[in-house]
């Protein structure tokens, strides 16, 4: 894989369908021009965008999406009232995986979250994503609590 333009930088409005197609499935590649961006998901992304504590990062070659994230940036009194990032929705396009995208684009969103400042990035992943925890922990992420969700 050739790489002659690799940029991590947010999302425009034009990229959404790029960014909900990475979302969409994870293990098969969507083309954008079939998702559908409704009403809900242009009020998601406006509100991403309008608010200095979220981003929603695009890992880019060129014009071409490949890969996703949603940075949010959470004040807290711990770590001496230091910002964490939070990672969220972190996806490579099923076709480019394996040649080092993933870590890529999350070293790039941790060096942007240091830059920040902040003094933790934190992530979830699904109990049953087992090849992301093996990732994820290759990146120097340790396992130190259980989450817990609630359906609203």
């Amino acid at each position: 894989m050739i790489l002659r333009d690799l940029t991590l930088r947010p999302a425009t409005r034009a990229e959404l369908p790029a960014v909900l197609a990475l979302l969409a499935d994870e293990q098969t590649t969507v083309d954008p021009a079939c998702v559908t961006v409704t009403e809900a998901y242009e009020r998601a992304f406006a509100a991403i965008e309008a608010d200095p504590r979220n981003e929603m990062l695009v890992l880019t070659d060129g014009e071409l999406v490949l890969g996703c994230l949603q940075a949010t940036y959470i004040p807290g009194l711990g770590k001496g009232g230091a910002e964490r990032a939070l990672i969220e929705a972190v996806r490579i396009r099923a076709d480019r995986r394996g040649g080092g995208l993933g870590r890529e684009l999350m070293e790039r969103a941790v060096a942007r979250a240091r830059e920040r400042g902040c003094a933790l990035v934190q992530l979830t992943s699904n109990k049953q994503r087992t090849d992301a925890h093996r990732f994820y922990a290759s990146l120097g992420f340790a396992r130190s609590h259980d989450g817990f969700k609630l359906g609203l």
